[in-house]
């Protein structure tokens, strides 16, 4: 069982920069790779509703749904993945005989947000985590207390100028990258994508690299984009990797700022499709509510776009905490 007090006193982590990080005071630019930064200012008409009295109230009454599921699993023949979803972004991966976590967040409030689905796994019935991958800085993302029982003095791999935030919590080391940029562990090769997001963590930082991750091993290829509203940087990233399966969000399309900030289910399918992808595995939706569309209708609408394009064999929701092999 994973004990919180063995990561106190450990010393910090050393921090690999990237190797397109500047060396004077400059901050890197995510939109010199392809990347597009959302900014702060909220849409037109965003006041006109209340998300405290619409969403956030009504949610702290509302009885956490789903179930922790035993662990099962599978075992891999060959090149096979395995791909378990957890709930929100979080994923168990299994390739190239190695154990990854990419965005693990088991916490039950984000700050006054709460979780309304249960993780599909608890912490302690995870496999020995052998890397770790975090997308940005946002909290429903880098969620600290989860990482510090995750580490166990393996190597965490984030986007630029986001090391400071994880170096402390006990990994062997921390590898920061930029778009494009490659980090190599045992079998598995580890590229940082650009998207359409931000990274500030607060309002001060937004200097802070964010991004999705494209792993690789044994000639099979997984894609996690993290948070990103549709941009045309999907047919490049699908230009440049062969995809057998990738994470795509499909939920808070319809946040509070009213910003253009995450994709919707239509919006992913086409991403889909730009990426060229063999199969998609929907996420982010159902355990957080984020924004104002009903918490079961991103699915629902996958569903019925995925009929109108003919590509329901190819789309596989799964329940959190299920293991699926591809």
């Amino acid at each position: 069982m994973l004990n919180p007090f063995d990561r106190l006193g450990k010393p910090k982590a050393d921090i690999k920069k990237s190797a397109h990080a500047p060396k004077a005071p400059a901050r890197p630019r995510a939109k010199a790779a392809g990347a597009k930064k959302v900014g702060l200012k909220p849409a037109d008409g965003w006041h006109k509703r209340n998300f405290f009295t619409e969403v956030l109230i009504p949610s702290l009454f509302t009885k956490r749904a789903g179930k922790h599921k035993a662990p099962e699993f599978p075992e891999l023949k060959g090149n096979e993945v395995g791909v378990t979803w957890i709930g929100h972004a979080s994923f168990l991966l299994q390739l190239g005989g190695h154990n990854l976590l990419i965005d693990p967040n088991w916490a039950k409030w984000l700050k006054v947000i709460k979780r309304v689905r249960h993780p599909g796994l608890k912490l302690h019935d995870l496999p020995a985590i052998d890397l770790v991958l975090v997308t940005h800085a946002h909290f429903d993302h880098l969620d600290r207390k989860t990482l510090r029982q995750v580490a166990a003095e393996q190597p965490i791999v984030v986007p630029f100028e986001v090391g400071n935030l994880v170096h402390d919590l006990g990994f062997h080391s921390v590898h920061e990258l930029h778009y494009w940029e490659h980090f190599a562990h045992g079998p598995l090769r580890i590229t940082l994508t650009p998207c359409h997001h931000w990274g500030a963590r607060l309002l001060h930082d937004s200097h802070r690299g964010f991004g999705g991750f494209i792993i690789e091993a044994g000639g099979r290829t997984i894609f996690h984009c993290g948070d990103t509203a549709y941009f045309d940087g999907f047919r490049e990233i699908g230009a440049r990797h062969k995809i057998d399966v990738a994470l795509l969000p499909i939920g808070a399309y319809d946040p509070p700022s009213g910003r253009e900030v995450h994709m919707n289910p239509e919006e992913a399918v086409q991403a889909f499709h730009d990426l060229g992808a063999q199969w998609m595995v929907p996420m982010h939706y159902g355990s957080f509510r984020l924004s104002y569309e009903p918490v079961d209708e991103p699915v629902e609408r996958l569903r019925a776009c995925a009929r109108q394009h003919g590509i329901e064999d190819r789309v596989m929701i799964v329940p959190e905490g299920e293991p699926r092999v591809f």
